[in-house]
């Protein structure tokens, strides 16, 4: 195992002494932690992470190593990630390469060894913050300078280093140990754009699943090339604040009321921004499996898979909304439905990468409005 010093710094001036694991050099991000327990692979190829350095509440990572057919983007997308205990010897049959490796193979900095415990306990009292990993600086001084020195990732436009830059067709549904190849190729009546904030590959392949023909498209994407050929719309998940992409936001308002839309987390966010509300900033976030949210409607509690820093305020919509969904640990809101327009978006994550199954059934409510309208 590498045994190079690495250092994590955050704006505040605190500092943790650590380890080097993945790629060596420095990398910025804001740091955030997630409490999941597994799929740390899911995680670090999710592109809502651009511009975010994450830690893993959970002690031990790296155990069951990486395969090629969990990732949820071509690549790891986020800025750097923090470990408590990596492991570099991994267990599982279905893994390719160890982590280390791997974020070694896309140059992804990491640091093992430190307390993670204390440093969620410090985002969780002080909020996210700008912070660097470093194994090439140890002077903690010099370090916090540059971290000053960046602007922070809520006035970047990170969709746009994340999108696809051409449109393509999915067709892969959910992996299984009996998939059969017929099925997979199977046609779906029903065409689907995805706009490409960001997508992670498990929301198509639910999509696919409950019966979609899809194509993806770049997030810049004309609302009439869309609406010429849709039956209906998802605006999916990405990275970084609603506002800094402006124009995702104008393009959500020409297709409101014209065809079904179905928004997930960013999507969400961009639609709440389009109907005339207002978003705004948690203290630290929702990124995790584990999250407790009550559908309004049957007060059922969902334990969701979350990774957000915004939320929509449901109460700037007025009365054109209903509240569907609620977060139970702050009672933040979690998804809506418009009360007279085929639209229904979420905060949280449907397709469980990673994370429980318990909100599923989303894919299907969409299907069954694409279907009724």
């Amino acid at each position: 195992m590498n045994r190079l010093k690495a250092f994590l710094v955050l704006a505040d001036g605190t500092v943790f002494e650590g380890w080097n694991f993945g790629a060596e050099g420095e990398t910025i991000g804001e740091v955030v932690f997630n409490t999941s327990m597994t799929g740390y692979q899911e995680i670090i190829t999710d592109s809502s992470y651009k511009g975010q350095i994450v830690a893993m509440t959970y002690t031990q990572i790296g155990n069951y190593g990486v395969n090629y057919e969990d990732v949820e983007s071509e690549s790891p997308k986020l800025e750097g990630f923090i470990a408590k205990e990596f492991y570099d010897f991994p267990s599982n049959w279905r893994s390719t390469v160890n982590l280390g490796e791997y974020l070694k193979e896309h140059n992804k900095v990491g640091i093992h060894g430190i307390d993670t415990r204390a440093l969620t306990k410090h985002l969780r009292d002080n909020g996210v913050q700008m912070g660097i990993i470093s194994t090439s600086d140890s002077n903690a001084e010099s370090l916090l300078e540059k971290v000053k020195k960046h602007p922070g990732i809520s006035t970047l436009d990170l969709v746009s280093e994340v999108t696809t830059k051409e449109p393509y067709k999915w067709t892969e549904k959910l992996w299984s140990l009996d998939q059969n190849d017929e099925e997979q190729s199977a046609n779906n009546d029903k065409k689907l754009f995805v706009y490409d904030f960001g997508i992670k590959k498990n929301i198509l392949r639910h999509l696919a699943e409950t019966g979609f023909d899809i194509t993806v498209v770049p997030a810049n994407t004309p609302a009439e090339e869309v609406l010429e050929k849709a039956d209906a719309i998802v605006l999916s998940n990405g990275p970084g604040d609603p506002e800094a992409v402006p124009y995702a936001v104008d393009t959500a308002k020409k297709l409101i009321g014209k065809k079904p839309i179905l928004g997930i987390c960013l999507g969400h966010q961009i639609m709440g921004l389009a109907l005339g509300g207002k978003t705004y900033k948690l203290k630290f976030g929702h990124h995790g499996g584990n999250h407790p949210v009550m559908n309004l409607s049957t007060r059922e509690v969902e334990i969701t898979s979350q990774n957000h820093n915004y939320c929509v305020d449901v109460k700037s919509l007025g009365d054109q909304v209903e509240l569907t969904h609620k977060n139970l640990y702050d009672g933040t809101e979690e998804g809506m439905m418009h009360k007279s327009m085929p639209i229904m978006t979420f905060q949280h994550h449907p397709e469980a990468g990673p994370g429980p199954n318990d909100s599923g059934y989303i894919f299907k409510q969409f299907k069954e409005m694409v279907d009724k309208y």
